[in-house]
Formats: structure tokens, sequence, C-alpha cells
């Protein structure tokens, strides 16, 4: 592994709705990052690329400048999209995002200021491109067999090595695609959004460093020096150089400040998704089996819904002392939910039931979707598109996602083979959270929860909690939360009372929750 890259030379102009951007020289680059600073022009290896995916958004350095960025949003905007003219919208959302941060940060602002400064900036930059292109794809979807991942990477470090897994283990890497939201402590930011790698200035996570006289674990956050960019690793591997010279990486950087949690990572990532055929959500610490590739494409096309068909499954964990290849084991279904009374803002989570045998004939269906990990068609991208308006939530996006997915028509199978790990993570390990983040930002301890149990509403209200209707959410000053909800909200091929029969969930009125009950058609596979 190497060292953090960090910009050497160069000025950042973005020029986007009236805002003129002036990113400034970047200090203290490492050796690797200068070597991998080229031009990522048309060139050979880029030369069979659709014109939209021309000019190559680079890789590396990070927040490196890119030629006509203002006139290529503006074109995107206007729906003639390039992949950089996109990037570079995206690229302006964060820029503006953190000074608006920035500014609250100054002022220890209350949990409503916090999110409706989010929503403004989210409205000037993310809702015009969502406008651009409702109901049909960014791209033309390439029947070829493709495959986009979209990975949402906060201080991660095994970036790299899920990226070498994916490709060395696939069938055809040729065919493989990711979008990555790299979401790292690169530095100390400075005030004209200069970066400064030189001092100590990044933290760690809770640290357990002893037991105190009760036995209880004694936590400690340390300083630590900028993440590793585990881009820069992997572009750095003689074997898998190529991928990123050719286009089949493609990045968007995210300072920690900006970073609002996974559902918002991964609407950031979404949108790296350049026309391939098949889209894949998963985590950014992950284990491949050997042609994981293919064998999820056959999968696919042996459930009895298919086009609209999505996988999903929880991984097994994976031990890092026995190899990286996943042994392929049964898969489990997604049959089971709970509501743990001891979650800040308690929603629905999703659980595993029971496992395949192993003879089974095809797929079946199951009721929930992990965003952790799903597989699907692109069209999935139009008919439910990423939610633009959920920061900061953690719980929450699987029920939204599936209940969205199901009533839009998308049936949702369990695959019959794990044929990925998931490194699981203990607290103990010290890896930093992204809520200790907006904790540190704003000041004020448990900013994460106080600003989340608001805006997790804008899910629970067309999941059906009976504590967010909206005259609830009016009253308490939070009407904006439910801004475009009619875009990101129930689909209109099957509906509401629909899923709560299937999914076997009911509304606890008392509770002011939704109860969900033991589904047995799902645990013996009775749907195909």
């Amino acid at each position: 592994m190497i060292a953090v890259a960090m910009v050497i030379g160069g000025i950042f102009l973005l020029f986007f709705g009236g805002l003129y951007y002036e990113f400034s020289k970047m200090d203290h680059v490492t050796t690797h990052a200068k070597s991998h600073v080229t031009t990522y022009e048309s060139s050979d290896a880029t030369s069979d690329l659709p014109p939209y995916l021309k000019p190559m958004a680079p890789v590396l350095p990070i927040f490196a400048s890119m030629p006509n960025a203002e006139s290529l949003a503006a074109e995107t905007l206007k729906g003639s999209p390039t992949m950089a003219g996109v990037i570079t919208v995206l690229q302006n959302f964060v820029y503006d995002l953190h000074f608006t941060n920035m500014n609250l940060a100054a002022k220890e602002s209350e949990p409503k200021d916090v999110l409706q400064a989010y929503f403004d900036v989210a409205v000037s930059h993310l809702r015009p491109l969502d406008e651009a292109y409702r109901g049909r794809s960014v791209f033309p979807i390439r029947e070829d067999e493709s495959i986009f991942m979209s990975l949402a990477a906060y201080r991660e470090h095994l970036l790299a090595d899920t990226l070498k897994y994916a490709f060395s283990q696939s069938m055809h890497p040729d065919k493989l695609y990711v979008g990555a939201v790299v979401q790292n402590c690169f530095g100390n930011v400075l005030d004209d959004y200069t970066v400064d790698a030189s001092g100590l200035p990044c933290k760690t996570g809770f640290e357990v460093i002893g037991k105190n006289k009760k036995g209880k674990d004694m936590t400690k956050v340390s300083d630590a020096p900028p993440d590793k960019n585990g881009i820069a690793d992997f572009c750095a591997m003689p074997d898998f150089k190529k991928y990123c010279d050719n286009g089949q990486v493609r990045v968007l950087y995210v300072h920690e400040t900006e970073s609002l949690g996974p559902a918002y990572a991964r609407y950031l990532a979404s949108k790296l998704w350049g026309g391939e055929t098949y889209f894949v959500q998963t985590d950014s610490h992950l284990q491949f089996a050997i042609h994981w590739d293919e064998k999820y494409r056959n999968e696919i096309k042996a459930t009895s819904n298919f086009p609209k068909s999505v996988l999903s499954s929880y991984p097994p964990g994976f031990n890092p002392d026995n190899g990286f290849t996943v042994k392929e084991s049964n898969g489990a279904r997604l049959c089971h939910c709970e509501t743990n009374a001891l979650d800040p803002n308690p929603i629905i989570r999703i659980n595993v039931g029971k496992r395949y045998q192993g003879d089974e004939p095809r797929p079946t269906q199951i009721p929930f979707i992990a965003a952790g990990f799903f597989f699907a068609r692109a069209e999935f991208l139009v008919d439910v598109p990423f939610d633009p308006y959920i920061p900061w939530c953690f719980m929450g996006e699987e029920i939204a996602l599936s209940m969205r997915a199901w009533t839009q028509g998308w049936n949702i199978y369990a695959p019959r083979k794990n044929l990925i790990a998931h490194q699981y993570r203990p607290g103990r390990l010290g890896l930093p959270k992204f809520w200790e983040s907006t904790n540190r930002l704003h000041k004020k301890g448990g900013m994460n929860n106080r600003v989340q149990s608001r805006i997790i509403k804008r899910i629970k209200h067309f999941v059906g909690y009976p504590d967010a209707t909206k005259e609830e959410i009016a009253s308490e000053g939070f009407e904006f939360i439910l801004t475009d909800m009619e875009h990101y909200g129930l689909g209109k091929i099957r509906t509401w009372d629909d899923y709560m029969k299937f999914a076997n969930l009911s509304v606890d009125t008392k509770n002011k929750a939704i109860a969900c009950a033991v589904n047995s058609w799902c645990n013996q596979g009775q749907k195909d």
C-alpha cells in the first residue's frame, strides 16, 4: 500500500449556475501520485469508448482539473450528458456543501438549520440533474453484459483490495466498471479548499484501550495521518493500472466533512453509472468467488420475473487469514425484519431467514433488499432512482429501497449461492464512522442523531409510520424534508397495501411503528 495521493499544481475552475469555483494549488504530493498524473485523454486504450464517456474524467490526482468542465456540466443539464459533465455537477454540489457546512459549524447551528441548508444546496445542484433525466436513463443502456459496481467508501482501508479481488476474480474483467465515492480525510482543508497533509489533522474512530473498574470497555479517539487513497493504491498495481487508464474506474472524491451517511453516498455513486447493462451495489470491504460476475448474470436470468428482478442478500463474513477467494456456500433468504428499540431512531431492520438446501431449480422471492448487496439490470435506476434527500440516514434505507422497488413492479430474489464475503466490523477495531465526523464538525454531542431523527421521517412517511404523516411533520416545522417526495416514494405498479400483505407487515398504532410478523412463505421458498 502507498501513502495518500495529494494534488500538485493546477487550478480547478468550475462554473455552474452562476457560481465561480476556484481550487488553489495543493501541496504535499506523494511520489507515487506524481507518477500517475497522466493525461487521461483519449488514447488507444480509450478509443472504443462511447462518445458520452469522453473526455475521461480524471481518476487521479484527487480533485483534479477537467478541461471544459463548465461547458460539459451545462450541456449535461440541458440533456446532452457526458460522464465528465455529471461528475462536474456532483463536484459543484460537494464544493458548495463543504463551505455551507463550514459556515454552519462556525455558528453551531441547530438541526433544522443544518437540514435546511443541505436541502437548499441539493435543490440547487442535484434536482436539475435528476429533473433532466426523469423517467429515462442518463445514458443508453449497452446490451453487452457489462456490470457497473457502485462502491461507497468511507475512510476505507480495504478499498484497493476490494477492487483487486473484484477484477481478478471476474470472468470478464473487461466488462466490469466501477464507480467509487471516496470519502476520506485527505488532510487539513484550508479556507480556499486547499489540502494541507503535512500535519495530523485526522482522527481515528473510538478505539478500545482497556477496561474500567466495572469491566466495561474504555475508548479513545486519537490523532491520525490522512487516510490512504485506495484508488491510488489500486491504480499503482501493474496488473490493474489498465482499468484506471481505460475508463473502467470512475471516482468522486469527497472530504469526510461531507460524508453524510451511506444512503447519501450511494446516491452519488449511482450517478457514476455509464450505460452498463447491470447495476450492482456493494460495500467496499469485500472478497469474491471465482467468476462471480458471470454467475450473478446467470442467476438473475434464472429468476421468473427477469428482467425486472433484483438479487439481494446479506453476504457471510470473511476471515482475512483464510485467503481472498470466497468459497461458495448456500445463500440465505432475507425473510425477517425487526425494530430495535435501542436504536436512537427506531425503524425496521432487515434480517435473514433460512438458507437454500442446494437443490432448488431457481431463485425464490423475498420481500426485502439489502443495501450492502443487490444486483439488477440498469433499468432499476430509471424505475427506482436513488433519493438525494436522505443525508445522515443509516437505518431505514433498506425498507425504503425494498418497498419502492416492489411497488414499481420489481421482484426481489435471494441468490442461491453466496459469491461474495463481507468484513463485518466490531466497534473495537477503532474504525471511524461518518457520524463521528458529523459530531466533531458541529461540536454538539449526538448531532448526527439529532438530524437523523428528523430526516428519517421522510422514509417513515411513505413506509406508513403513524408518527410521520405530512401533517405531523409540518407541525414540527420540517415540511421541507418531503421535497420532491413524488419522485422518490412508492411506485404505481403495485400498492402499499399489496406490499404490506406480501411482506407480512402491519401498522402498530399504539407504538406508532410498523410491526413485523413471521414470513413462512419466504423461508419455505414458496414464491418463484
